[in-house]
């Protein structure tokens, strides 16, 4: 556990792919009176984000946005759930490099810019027991 927390930072979020953004906002609204601390469309990903945070938990929830987007496949085959789980790195690309070097497979061998302008990237959930990770850097 102690090399796990040397390389991540935290869990930055749980990314939970839905299909109706909006009435997700609204249960969550009813239930818990929440509301979104940031409401997103992010084109070069397809997707509408609505992210909550929830103590120092963060939760964004995303509805495709076309249907182009990888979202949409996920939905049909799985419906609606978590997708992934977002850990923050100090320096994205360094880590990127690292894990290629160790024959990790990625998603994403460069970062982009994700929801609130971070730099992501994913990484291969077939390198992660099944798991989609995402690395942010703030």
């Amino acid at each position: 556990m102690d090399q796990l927390k040397s390389c991540l930072e935290d869990l930055d979020h749980i990314g939970i792919a839905v299909s109706d953004l909006a009435e997700v906002i609204k249960t969550l609204r009813t239930a818990f009176d929440a509301e979104p601390e940031f409401l997103e469309k992010v084109t070069d990903q397809k997707v509408n984000i609505a992210g909550y945070r929830f103590g120092d938990t963060s939760v964004e929830y995303f509805e495709p946005l076309t249907e182009e987007s990888p979202i949409l496949k996920f939905l049909e085959k799985r419906g609606n759930g978590i997708h992934h789980l977002a850990f923050r790195v100090k320096n994205i690309r360094e880590k990127l490099s690292e894990l290629e070097a160790k024959g990790f497979r990625l998603v994403d061998p460069q970062p982009r810019t994700g929801a609130e302008g971070k730099k992501i990237a994913f990484l291969h959930p077939e390198s992660f027991n099944g798991i989609l990770i995402e690395l942010c850097e703030y």
